[in-house]
């Protein structure tokens, strides 16, 4: 009877069994504590303390993933203010925990992590918020995992035969699972529209990628892998992870990736492939397997490694067979090898009618000044989104100040742009705005529309009723710091106001007020006119010395400002080979070092 209620009991199952030695386990312990010896009573409560330490932390960590997740899922239904109130609430649960932030390294992991996440998200929603970056279609790693397929022998073996005549320097091994992907791209509306979309995008950078994997001595076909990541699109981001870009980088990790507030060199496409192909050679160098080095770039070298460890398996299909990697890892590797062999066999696959996008364009000038890219637009002929789409890695309309940066402008516009650019004092160029006058403009039609006065233009530029204006004369427009924003410079006081509240209005200082205004006190009274942006005072060189030099530059420059910042053979000798598109953004070479921050592959 004994034996059978011993089967009954072991019958119901392993957990059973684990929970029932747990109690019993505990159970002894409570009776032999008393007379075990000091040092083993010591270590036991230490266990126990950790063991307690040690569900807090991953309770904690789960409410605020909880949380950080409610906010994905508002942020991606364009409820911005209900995901900002669940982000807040994350960190906000974690800065109130009353745990070690800082000398746990579980929990400042998941700080830091959850930090570097939600400031992605908000570094997209700057771009996009200043109306001139497009919208960027989802990162197609983000649903990899969700590519379900059944075997498919006939595939198998009619891709087997394209293979003994398909040139790659990337081993192509091809198995049900490849073939799985190869079916998906060819018979999923949305994912072959996906992939004829990245192949066509890719004519913007296929140059510059090559030269680059090429100069670190790495396979060319690994531009392939730009297709699974981002789908070529430079300003792709990866909402859960926070991973961002072309080659989708985290935001932490040392890439040699600078990130600030006024640019994030992840979504630069020439610096982030750098650092892909730098990285991938030190994977390669890690793994000697291009397969592995890629499952490492997805899931991190640390995983890769260990799992390679535990299970003796140094190949990445006996990894997978295995199921020893995580679902997006598995199905990551088999989608870039199906596209780099539908992309290298185009007339089996019907992708014969595609039109690769022209390869980006532009000149670069270094500045080390704010200058907003409306200015910069003026300057070159071009407009503010040509500009933008050159400069994918800005994040705001103005470059950094203090500080040197490489900004794109259209092709054959150096010249112009710098000879135009000295009539505009340093401090005046994230504010002023520059027109040239057309047929039957007037100065408060021109002074309206730049958000200035008539006054103040027509006082800088000499314009006068015996110096009318003339079509073609090139006029610098003044414009106050704070009225580039807010189109206003004056404001008449009301009863309730304050110079703290007029300030705040503003976005000014309360002594910036009383310097503009020649204020002796912070008293204000009612109906009073005052200054809120800085009066401008400070003229530059004259309207007619500008219009006759407009003479000696319309021979040479005329035609860059015709083209704006599309695609043209025959740039000049400072052209790099990248062009802005109307839809997508790009970029351009860069040539400075900036200081490494942190960077890392992405991860899912």
């Amino acid at each position: 009877m004994r034996n059978g209620l011993f089967r009954k009991f072991f019958a119901r199952g392993s957990s059973v069994v684990k929970q029932a030695t747990v109690q019993l386990m505990a159970a002894l312990l409570v009776v032999m504590l008393p007379i075990l010896p000091l040092s083993a009573q010591v270590l036991v409560g230490q266990q126990n303390t950790n063991s307690q330490h040690a569900r807090q932390v991953q309770d904690l960590i789960r409410r605020v993933e909880a949380s950080y997740q409610s906010g994905i899922t508002n942020y991606n239904a364009n409820r911005l203010d209900a995901a900002r109130l669940d982000f807040d609430f994350a960190v906000d649960t974690m800065l109130s925990s009353g745990m070690d932030l800082k000398n746990d390294p579980v929990l400042s992991d998941e700080f830091d992590s959850l930090l570097s996440r939600i400031n992605s998200l908000e570094i997209v929603a700057l771009k996009q918020g200043n109306g001139f970056s497009p919208k960027v279609e989802a990162a197609p790693a983000e649903n990899a995992a969700e590519v379900t397929f059944a075997a498919n022998p006939a595939l198998v073996g009619k891709v087997t035969l394209e293979l003994k005549t398909t040139q790659s320097d990337l081993p192509l091994a091809i198995n049900e699972y490849v073939a799985g992907w190869i079916d998906a791209y060819s018979n999923s509306q949305a994912r072959r529209a996906h992939l004829k979309a990245s192949l066509e995008r890719a004519g913007k950078y296929k140059d510059m990628i090559e030269k680059i994997l090429r100069d670190n001595g790495v396979p060319q076909d690994l531009i392939y892998q730009a297709i699974t990541e981002s789908g070529f699109q430079p300003q792709a981001l990866n909402a859960r992870s926070g991973a961002a870009g072309m080659w989708q980088f985290m935001p932490f990790g040392n890439y040699g990736l600078e990130r600030n507030g006024y640019f994030d060199e992840r979504f630069d496409p020439e610096k982030s492939t750098i650092a892909y192909a730098k990285y991938m050679k030190i994977l390669y160098g890690m793994f000697g397997d291009w397969y592995l080095a890629m499952a490492a770039y997805d899931w991190g070298p640390g995983n890769v490694q260990r799992v390679v460890a535990r299970t003796g398996y140094a190949d990445y299909w006996e990894l997978y067979r295995h199921n020893a990697l995580p679902a997006e890892t598995m199905a990551y590797i088999p989608s870039v090898i199906a596209a780099v062999i539908m992309a290298k066999n185009p007339e089996q696959y019907g992708l014969t009618d595609l039109t690769p996008e022209p390869a980006v364009l532009s000149d670069t000038v270094t500045t080390n000044y704010a200058i907003s890219l409306p200015l910069v637009a003026d300057l070159t002929g071009s407009t503010v989104q040509d500009i933008v789409a050159l400069n994918p890695a800005m994040l705001r309309l103005s470059t950094p100040p203090d500080r040197s940066y490489d900004l794109h402008i259209p092709p054959g516009t150096t010249d112009i742009f710098e000879t135009r650019l000295k009539d505009f004092p340093e401090e005046n160029r994230a504010s002023w705005r520059f027109h040239i006058v057309k047929d039957g403009e007037t100065l408060d039609q021109i002074a309206e529309s730049l958000h200035a006065h008539s006054s103040q233009v027509a006082e800088f530029n000499d314009v006068t009723a015996a110096k009318p204006l003339e079509a073609g004369d090139e006029l610098i427009v003044p414009i106050a710091a704070s009225a580039a924003t807010t189109g206003q410079t004056h404001y008449t006081t009301r009863r309730s106001d304050t110079l703290v509240t007029v300030a705040d209005r503003f976005g000014v200082t309360v002594q910036q007020l009383r310097a503009w205004n020649h204020l002796s006190s912070n008293r204000i009274v009612p109906g009073r006119t005052l200054n809120v942006a800085e009066p401008i005072r400070m003229a530059p060189s004259s309207r007619a010395s500008r219009r006759a030099r407009r003479g000696s530059h319309s021979s040479r420059g005329s035609h860059a400002l015709t083209t704006g910042g599309k695609s043209r053979p025959g740039a000049r000798s400072g052209s790099h080979a990248t062009a802005p598109h109307s839809s997508h953004p790009s970029s351009t070479t860069h040539s400075s070092t900036k200081k490494s921050s942190s960077t890392k592959p992405k991860k899912h």
